[in-house]
């Protein structure tokens, strides 16, 4: 199958970049409920509607959710895109449909979303509350599980562009995790389905983005979503969509994440997936905190008459202004920093810094300065 014609074929032309709420999918479900597909579950804490779009008549059920954070908008978009292949009328749509049941949630947050925060509306993380289930959106997404009874779980975020793949200077674009169900991270059988799965996703992937995925973190947090449904005894994998080179917007990363449903489906329906790839999994990089948004090397600071040589580095804050999302550059550090990347880097090679307050980089400072007080930086790049 060719992954890059069908994503183009089926892209939600109607969705883009970070900022992505209720008011801008609702026409998407307008379109899509031909048959009373889409359903209001509940309402967020604001009231705003919880929707739900379930498509498909096959006996394997598939639970896949989105933007329980807020600000994870990726992963939604690339549901849209997936579900526009379901809807194509292609032989492998209907083969997906008479194999599978989807039930989908694309915002279960839409408080968040709104607000571009990754809590709800009372500042609570959807995602450390799967135990005592103080919140509306928690209880939607596990009553949905308790009726539903799902064979596999999908559980779809975005993570922050700091995490490379391993130490290799490469960043992490997509990362997985087959949930621990116990505090020893033992392996039984339905998280070793996760696990070989993720293996097959990985074998894709790495054709197009080799050395950009990641596995995340093992521990074991029973108060977290996807560990509660592995504990519980369902399969369940964590997407986590990060930063691919110079693309902030997250529509290349949607892209792989598109790939990696249409895989991880394609796998399941024709039943191509190894028996025991743990292995293969754990030779995924782990995903580590190793980057910054910038980085500025071989700086000259003359800091209280003593001119030194170091670096420093800064790190967009993404900020909700005028309903668009504005990528606004902060200093966070100045050091050695050594083992750290930025996403963007610059030699200054003993160039001196000045800005229009100090000769020396503050941290929560905006990253607006010059160098030999004639290369002029503004947001953190070159100012032409």
């Amino acid at each position: 199958m060719n992954l890059e014609e069908l994503f183009n074929q089926n892209k939600e032309q109607s969705i883009e970049g970070r900022y992505l709420t209720i008011e801008h999918i609702q026409p998407l479900l307008d379109k899509i409920n031909t048959d009373n597909q889409v359903k209001i579950i509940g309402r967020s804490v604001l009231d705003k509607p919880i929707y739900s779009y379930e498509i498909g008549t096959g006996k394997a059920r598939i639970y896949l959710w989105s933007q329980m954070h807020g600000n994870e908008s990726t992963t939604t978009k690339a549901l849209f895109d997936f579900i526009n292949v379901l809807n194509s009328g292609s032989e492998f749509a209907k083969k997906m449909l008479e194999a599978f049941t989807f039930y989908c949630i694309p915002i279960l947050n839409p408080d968040g979303a709104a607000l571009y925060t990754r809590a709800n509306a009372n500042e609570i993380d959807l995602n450390r509350d799967s135990q005592t289930l103080t919140q509306p959106e928690s209880k939607v997404l596990r009553e949905v599980f308790e009726v539903f009874k799902p064979h596999y779980c999908f559980n779809l975020h975005d993570q922050r562009t700091i995490f490379g793949a391993g130490e290799t200077g490469k960043p992490a674009t997509v990362s997985f995790l087959a949930p621990s169900y116990n505090e020893e991270r033992e392996i039984n059988e339905n998280r070793l389905k996760a696990i070989n799965l993720i293996a097959a996703i990985n074998d894709e992937l790495e054709k197009y983005i080799p050395g950009q995925i990641g596995r995340f973190d093992d521990s074991f947090n029973i108060n977290c979503i996807g560990d509660t449904f592995q504990f519980l005894g369902v399969p369940t994998i964590l997407f986590e969509a990060g930063h691919f080179q110079n693309d902030y917007s997250r529509e290349i990363t949607r892209k792989f994440i598109f790939f990696s449903l249409v895989t991880s489906f394609e796998a399941l329906l024709e039943n191509d997936i190894v028996n025991n790839r743990i292995t293969d999994y754990l030779n995924i990089s782990q995903n580590k905190v190793v980057f910054y948004d910038f980085m500025y090397k071989n700086i000259k600071i003359n800091y209280d008459g003593i001119e030194i040589i170091t670096n420093f580095v800064a790190q967009y804050k993404e900020e909700l202004i005028d309903n668009k999302i504005q990528f606004n550059a902060y200093i966070v550090e100045v050091g050695e920093l050594e083992n750290y990347f930025g996403h963007y880097e610059y030699d200054a090679k003993g160039a001196e810094y000045s800005d229009e307050f100090s000769n020396f980089p503050k941290t929560n400072q905006k990253a607006n300065f010059y160098l030999n007080k004639n290369v002029k930086f503004v947001n953190g790049l070159i100012k032409s």
